[in-house]
């Protein structure tokens, strides 16, 4: 049984990871994307600062230390992860979100190489140009046409833009060093996050779009912070310690997995034949760079 358990963790944990793409279709109707990806995060932060907090408090100066590095994170990791595809909910489908946010370690390659000057083998190079192809196949719907003319729908391409802030992330969480405990640095880094949206958020209320605080607002706020923040980050930080890096990184097949299923459920969305190409693509491509984002987380 206690072998069989971490495998649990790794099916059960991508259920709660995809959600978030539940809340990217179906939050936006009724919260603008800025505030709920805004109070999302200032609600995690508060969730896990009544666990935190004393640590946190002897540990204040290794914070002031690292303040830059934890907004920094803060921004790509919550803000342009979470703000991008709530906006890409609104254009888009579940399923294209899924796809598309799954190509994210090959922009972890490029972006080690670029800046760190990480070398690209052989195979990765392959796995980097599959995963490209399976991604404009998702973004073009499988007509070349749509990328000659430039016509894109608005929300793949935000989604693009999510999976690149991501990887910028994944590489930075992983080279910068810190002194503080997983789970008080994340507190801290949700922290930020909801420090950097602040302006972004007052802009959108007071300009754009006005947030409403009714029952609407409050269930798919909590949802958001629970199911794929606080439930997600703390599942997937468990299967790692049981299973490592390189097979818990299969939760990210199964993210899309879910999210397809997602959308067909609870939102009527079709599987077509340029989703299967491209999926298969974009698996094929990270199969072949695997072994590389191991060594990088």
């Amino acid at each position: 049984n206690s072998n069989l358990f971490p495998f649990l963790l790794l099916l059960i944990q991508p259920i709660f990871m995809a959600s978030n793409l539940v809340v990217a279709r179906g939050g936006i109707e009724y919260v603008p994307p800025i505030s709920l990806s805004f109070w999302r995060w200032l609600l995690v932060f508060f969730i896990l600062l009544l666990f935190n907090f004393f640590y946190l408090k002897r540990n204040y100066l290794i914070i002031k230390k690292e303040y830059k590095k934890l907004l920094f994170l803060g921004l790509m990791g919550c803000g342009v992860c979470s703000i991008f595809p709530y906006v890409a909910g609104e254009t888009t489908t579940i399923v294209n979100m899924g796809i598309i946010y799954t190509s994210s370690p090959i922009f972890i390659i490029l972006i080690s190489n670029f800046l760190f000057k990480e070398k690209i083998n052989t195979f990765m190079l392959l796995g980097l140009v599959s995963c490209l192809i399976g991604v404009l196949i998702i973004i073009t719907k499988g007509n070349l046409v749509y990328l000659l003319n430039l016509e894109f729908t608005s929300g793949d391409l935000w989604m693009l833009g999510a999976a690149i802030g991501w990887a910028l992330y994944s590489v930075f969480l992983f080279r910068w060093k810190s002194n503080l405990n997983v789970f008080p640095r994340f507190t801290m880094i949700s922290f930020f996050g909801a420090l950097s949206m602040l302006p972004f958020y007052l802009i959108e209320q007071n300009f754009f779009q006005t947030t409403e605080f009714n029952s609407d607002f409050y269930f798919w706020v909590i949802f958001a912070a629970i199911s794929p923040g606080i439930i997600a980050f703390s599942l997937y930080t468990i299967t790692q310690k049981h299973l490592g890096a390189s097979t818990t990184g299969f939760t990210l097949y199964l993210f899309t997995v879910y999210g397809a299923f997602y959308g067909i459920i609870f939102f009527g969305e079709t599987l077509q034949n340029f989703h299967y190409t491209g999926a298969i693509l974009v698996f094929i491509g990270i199969y072949l760079v695997k072994k590389k984002i191991n060594e990088i987380k």
